[in-house]
């Protein structure tokens, strides 16, 4: 659905309210559109096959027969499978797309939006970074940097455990930062309405399926997961972050170089981190 979502992703303004239904539909479910015909897909949106047609021309597709062809040649995208592309084809298109996620993370992110979530993580009395499967990892790194310039900033949930658990003491003055990329658990946006809830500040980083999701949290950052062969790509969502450790230290700079002093004090003590 790479391919597909992408489209519709450019094209999203100019959509029709119905049109829109169908598209976030898609969005949210990727790997559904091979298992559908149009007189399902027109039921489960509650949209008219017209409707249909009419989008998938709009993506530039003759037909939704063509769309969903193209679909089942793309439904292992994210999922490993053996790729018979050349290794030069794909040495060449694999830093090509690396290239594309960026540069369309540069030109959607402002300065405004970087700075606001800066600000929340600065301000907040605790922070939680959540991410689940493919997310995990981003999320692990996003805490390690974050840690090193600011104390209270946890990873939930802990492993065997439930989010609850880790959240349930959260409140106002705290922030949450869900990561939550495409087969994510559908935990993500009950999770998203029960912090909205409870006034809890959240910043939502993840791809463009959670478009709808992000008008209930306080901060959305969209990074795009395109790429060339079998597996998603997580370079824009790494960058990101180094974006977000690097602003959030210029908000806090005196007491971030109080925290890093006691932390490198701490590693030299414990003779824990080689400085050569």
């Amino acid at each position: 659905m790479d391919v597909i979502s992408e489209k519709i992703r450019d094209n999203y303004e100019q959509l029709t309210p119905q049109e829109k239904k169908l598209a976030d539909f898609l969005l949210s479910h990727p790997d559904n559109l091979p298992l559908f015909n149009s007189t399902d897909l027109a039921s489960t949106c509650e949209i008219s096959k017209a409707t249909i047609s009419r989008l998938f021309k709009r993506l530039g597709y003759s037909s939704f027969k063509e769309a969903r062809h193209v679909a089942q040649k793309e439904r292992h995208q994210g999922t490993p499978f053996f790729n018979s592309q050349s290794s030069g084809a794909l040495h060449n298109q694999h830093f090509e797309q690396e290239i594309k996620n960026l540069q369309y993370l540069q030109n959607t992110l402002t300065n405004e939006t970087v700075d606001r979530a800066a600000e929340h993580i600065t301000n907040a009395k605790n922070v939680v970074v959540i991410g689940f499967r493919n997310s995990y990892p981003i999320a692990v790194h996003c805490r390690q940097q974050l840690v090193q310039i600011r104390s209270n900033v946890s990873l939930a949930p802990v492993s065997g455990q439930t989010i609850g658990e880790e959240l349930a003491n959260l409140s106002p003055d705290d922030l949450v930062i869900l990561i939550g990329f495409r087969r994510r658990p559908t935990l993500i946006q009950p999770l998203i309405a029960q912090l909205k809830t409870l006034s809890i500040p959240t910043l939502l980083i993840s791809d463009f399926s959670l478009r709808q999701q992000s008008k209930q949290v306080d901060v959305w950052i969209e990074c795009p997961l395109e790429s060339a062969s079998s597996f998603n790509s997580y370079s824009a969502a790494m960058s990101l972050i180094a974006l977000l450790a690097n602003k959030t230290l210029d908000f806090c700079a005196d007491d971030a170089q109080l925290h890093i002093d006691k932390v490198t004090a701490f590693y030299k003590a414990l003779e824990e981190v080689d400085f050569s």
